[in-house]
């Protein structure tokens, strides 16, 4: 493993970013299910419930890793820890192919979500360690090409490759095996770490530190909760995950059940969702970098998006739909989401940062903890809201969670508007 002394700039800066959100890619991409989900569940006999239950307990596994995961980035590198648990979750996906029983699907299933949750909580410090805060959205942006393009890539691969193979839902964790551990070897032979003393930093530019840690001072998880914007964004995201989880986790299925759309065209129109939000995640997040400014674009952003839930909500309940409606729909609620994600990630990043630098692993091991918790609750409460009010009740819960984020948003730290004259140093709260 490299682990550099200086820190990199130019095309070398870069191309460590790339590998990140590459490994972000992968590790999201090895977790999708959604595609394949109505036919698993038929071949196997497994009820939605079951599945929720089974699913539930690999995200547990998942969540507990991911704080864990976190820490020992921080303490040992994100790249020790990253790399061969890389190559370990591709050869799990190849065990995904080959489970026949409820038994064997929870196995693989908790064994790969802890794995995957360690893997994803190295990648978003990464991703800080080798983004100055001047394009520091952009580069989550493109990391969560990660989490968003997974649910593309695996929509897209579905809806292209399952005809091919009779359907068999086995194609598409072997597509997965396959794909990770190439990518996963690339990866290792292009990565590298920042030494510890270069992690304690604030870059501003690739060029320009603000400040850096007193490396002798001890530090821990409490220093970061002990002040209220943190927890305000903890809390915040955690119910504004409602709906992405839901349409990551159950898009599919949602369409399918609501609109009588076979699996290959529900994951077509998913397709569209995700590209949107793909695209706008990475345009807002330059914006956000060009204007040095945050909350404004996750405030609109998640408006936006809540707005076109109520419609889909509408949409749900007539039943009735034409396919253009349909995705342009998605599509603007993906926009949305997408207006938002980026900025706040960027946001919570240096509010970390403002805290002490050394906890970004920490402060990433728990939105990777949070995103599976939030996870658990979507797929154990959804089958049970929608078994006995439908699709529209459950959308409208997640409509109220997007509200519910908004006040939270106030908490954050960092301007509204640009100032001419505002010094883009952090202000120390430690």
């Amino acid at each position: 493993m490299r682990e550099l002394t200086e820190y990199p700039t130019g095309s070398r800066r870069r191309r460590i970013l790339v590998m990140a959100v590459l490994a972000s890619l992968i590790a999201s991409y090895e977790a999708q299910i959604a595609p394949v989900l109505p036919l698993l569940l038929e071949d196997l006999g497994i009820s939605l419930v079951t599945y929720g239950t089974v699913s539930a307990v690999a995200l547990c596994a998942g969540a507990v890793a991911s704080m864990i995961g976190g820490r020992l980035t921080d303490r040992f590198g994100r790249v020790r820890v990253l790399v061969p648990l890389m190559m370990l979750t591709a050869l799990c996906c190849f065990a995904m192919a080959a489970v026949r029983t409820t038994g064997q699907f929870l196995l693989v299933r908790a064994v790969l979500s802890a794995l995957d949750g360690v893997v994803v909580a190295a990648t978003a410090p990464l991703v800080r360690d080798f983004s100055p805060r001047m394009g520091r959205a952009q580069a989550f942006g493109f990391w969560t090409w990660g989490p968003v393009g997974a649910n593309f890539m695996a929509a897209a691969i579905a809806g292209l490759t399952l005809p091919l193979f009779d359907n068999a839902w086995q194609s598409q964790f072997l597509i997965m095996g396959a794909t990770s551990l190439l990518i996963s070897l690339v990866i290792a032979f292009n990565i590298a770490d920042l030494s510890p003393q270069l992690r304690a930093r604030v870059q501003q530019t690739e060029h320009r530190a603000l400040s850096e840690a007193a490396a002798a001072e001890p530090v821990g998880m409490r220093t970061l909760f002990a002040h209220k914007e943190m927890w305000a964004h903890v809390v915040g995201i955690s119910v504004w995950l409602v709906l992405y989880l839901t349409l990551s986790l159950f898009g599919q299925k949602m369409l399918v059940d609501s609109f009588a759309l076979s699996p290959s065209h529900a994951s077509a129109v998913m397709a569209v969702f995700w590209v949107l939000n793909i695209g706008t995640v990475v345009l807002a997040g330059r914006w956000s970098d060009r204007l040095q400014l945050r909350k404004p674009f996750t405030a609109g952003g998640t408006a936006v998006a809540a707005v076109m839930t109520g419609y889909l909500v509408v949409l749900v309940g007539r039943g009735s739909i034409s396919l253009a409606e349909l995705l342009i729909t998605g599509a603007l609620v993906g926009a949305g989401m997408g207006a938002a994600y980026a900025p706040w990630m960027a946001n919570y990043s240096e509010n970390t940062e403002d805290v002490d630098p050394r906890l970004q692993g920490g402060a990433w091991g728990v939105f990777s903890f949070l995103t599976r918790a939030v996870a658990v609750l979507v797929v154990l409460l959804m089958p049970q809201v929608v078994a006995v009010a439908g699709w529209s009740t459950w959308l409208v819960v997640s409509l109220g969670c997007l509200l519910a984020f908004l006040p939270m948003l106030l908490l954050f730290r960092g301007p509204w508007r640009r100032s001419p004259t505002r010094d883009t140093a952090p202000s120390p709260i430690r």
